[in-house]
């Protein structure tokens, strides 16, 4: 598999990769009362999983990561070189207030070759509206689609990712992620698939305050790609989990969709299982697979989802990816495996494996996004 045109220093250059065994390990946590912690605990869980990556992508989203900017848009990007740093900020300029900019913070590391520029930004809309996240859409759909060179790894409000191709533990040391504090982490250990290693198809993939992690593989990604492409949406990352961001970011903030509800489109009943329930339920599942038959998401997949105020957890339906949950106290876990979560909190009140196609949610406390909708219990 090639790259296409977007080349440049050695991340971005054209490179042949082979199709490899699937793998990948998630694992995030929520503290629900808000404390913040460094990066520490998410290094040690997601590097225990180690042997479900190959070194081809590694990466971590943060929550609560900028209190001090916290009404500004924290844009997170990589540029293969200087003119393409340039062709993004005048862009951000033209309809953007930009109240600091930095170089994001990195150690050398010898086993992270051939690092892009990295630059973080904070920024306002000019002339705020309702309308401001559809605008910061519109920018990173432009910026990733039309200047050579620039990726934008993260562009929500107090949050940002940090990713490349390596493991977990180099990663993490590149990045300084043991320097940061948050009340949220979730992280990535890639073994890509039918897609290339490289630093802008690393997970997390994040839009506005959204995140995700995956394993697994989205057979519906071209339906599901043409479909987000009707609503603006542009896949450029060569990595079939970017539409996964995307259908929450429609479904939810767009459409206004309860996030519950927004999962079992994701991965709803099977038409038999729809059949048996109550009327009204039955008839109300009925009409949401018919009117968002395409954003249904076929194949084997376990996500983590981080968004505005929460944390969730979900498989397809009919479980094909792994996926464990655990709670002590105020703090919800999701991993892979359960020994991601016992190697950061070793005598958790519960541990449970996840219903096929029913999410795991977790809430900062007073927070809530949507309305809060029963569970079927009926997708696994």
């Amino acid at each position: 598999m090639l790259l296409p045109t977007k080349v440049g220093r050695g991340c971005f250059k054209r490179r042949c990769f082979e199709k490899d065994i699937s793998g990948c390990a998630l694992t995030g946590f929520l503290n629900e009362d808000g404390a913040r912690v460094s990066g520490w605990s998410i290094v040690r869980s997601i590097t225990t999983m180690n042997e479900r990556g190959n070194g081809l992508g590694a990466g971590f989203a943060v929550y609560g990561l900028y209190p001090d900017y916290g009404d500004c848009y924290a844009f997170h990007l990589m540029f293969a070189d200087r003119k393409s740093k340039e062709a993004t900020e005048k862009i951000l300029e033209e309809g953007f207030l930009i109240e600091a900019e930095e170089r994001i913070p990195t150690r050398n590391v010898p086993t992270i070759a051939d690092p892009p520029i990295l630059w973080r930004y904070f920024i306002k809309p000019k002339n705020g509206s309702p309308e401001d996240d559809e605008k910061v859409l519109r920018t990173v759909m432009d910026i990733n689609l039309t200047v050579n060179g620039a990726f934008v790894m993260s562009s929500g409000r107090n949050m940002g990712v940090f990713k490349a191709v390596g493991f977990p533990k180099d990663v993490a040391e590149f990045y300084r992620v043991d320097e940061y504090e948050a009340y949220m982490w979730i992280a990535h250990s890639r073994f890509p698939t039918n897609t290339p290693g490289w630093w802008g198809g690393a997970h997390p993939f994040s839009l506005l305050d959204w995140a995700v992690v995956h394993n697994g593989e989205i057979s519906s990604y071209g339906a599901n790609k043409r479909y987000l492409e009707m609503f603006g949406y542009k896949c450029t990352l060569m990595t079939d989990t970017e539409v996964m961001v995307y259908l929450f970011d429609l479904l939810v903030r767009r459409h206004g969709l309860p996030i519950e509800l927004a999962s079992s489109i994701l991965a709803p009943p099977l038409w038999d299982q729809i059949e048996r329930l109550p009327g009204g339920l039955r008839d109300f599942l009925k009409a949401a697979r018919i009117a968002y038959g395409s954003a249904l998401v076929n194949g084997p997949f376990a996500i983590i989802l981080g968004f505005k105020g929460g944390m969730l957890g979900l498989n397809d339906r009919i479980k094909l990816r792994p996926l464990t949950a655990a709670r002590k106290g105020n703090t919800l876990y999701v991993a892979s495996e359960e020994a991601g979560i016992r190697e950061i909190c070793p005598n958790p009140d519960k541990v449970w494996t996840p219903v096929a196609g029913v999410p795991v949610i977790g809430r900062l406390k007073g927070e809530k996004l949507g309305l809060k909708v029963a569970s079927t219990g009926v997708h696994g």
